[in-house]
């Protein structure tokens, strides 16, 4: 009986270390574009560029300093917004220096009043992704939700700058999706064939 006793002691012991290493395993990543989890900042994981959060300046201060301006609006735990993070690297990557670049959170702009023009509800369609464009002057130059084509908003900040169109997606280079990052990667174009 008493070796019955202590076999059955033993092997609850061990099943309980089981469940306590099976319960305790870290499981792989778990962040997909394909779903509205929160996996972190986006533009971290999925564009591979940190740095757009938080903006540099508020929108009050871009507009007291006339600088053009572009709203992003987004939420960390949306799948739409996951898939257009490669969107807004690519912009801070080609117009950085020459406009104010503001990717904003939707959260903190629900069930509040809108201050006027210079507080980033003001904008806000409620949909997200959405770009605005502000020019100078703070008027807006370009509003769209969504999947925004890249060479739209290309063609928005040109007309608010004054500064030449970048090459076009499709002439500079191809998008590559990485699930790892997403951002775009550059491809050199396949050579043309001479005849």
């Amino acid at each position: 009986m008493e070796q019955s006793s202590s076999s059955l002691s033993l092997l609850s012991t061990l099943f309980s270390l089981l469940l306590v290493v099976l319960l305790g395993w870290p499981l792989g990543a778990q962040a997909s574009l394909d779903n509205d989890r929160y996996d972190g900042n986006i533009f971290a994981l999925y564009a591979g560029n940190g740095s757009l959060v938080p903006p540099r300046l508020t929108l009050a201060e871009a507009l007291s300093d006339h600088r053009v301006t572009v709203l992003v609006y987004y939420l960390d735990d949306s799948a739409v917004s996951k898939r257009f993070a490669g969107v807004v690297s690519e912009l801070q990557r080609v117009w950085g220096n020459s406009i104010e670049l503001l990717p904003l959170v939707t959260d903190p702009l629900q069930g509040r009043r809108d201050e006027g023009p210079s507080d980033p509800l003001h904008y806000w369609r409620g949909v997200i992704p959405q770009v605005v464009v502000l020019g100078q002057g703070g008027q807006v130059q370009f509003e769209a939700s969504g999947q925004v084509e890249i060479d739209a908003i290309h063609g928005a900040l040109s007309r608010a700058t004054g500064l030449p169109l970048p090459p076009s997606s499709s002439e500079r280079r191809v998008a590559s999706f990485n699930e790892l990052n997403d951002g775009w990667q550059s491809v050199a174009p396949a050579p043309s064939p001479r005849g």
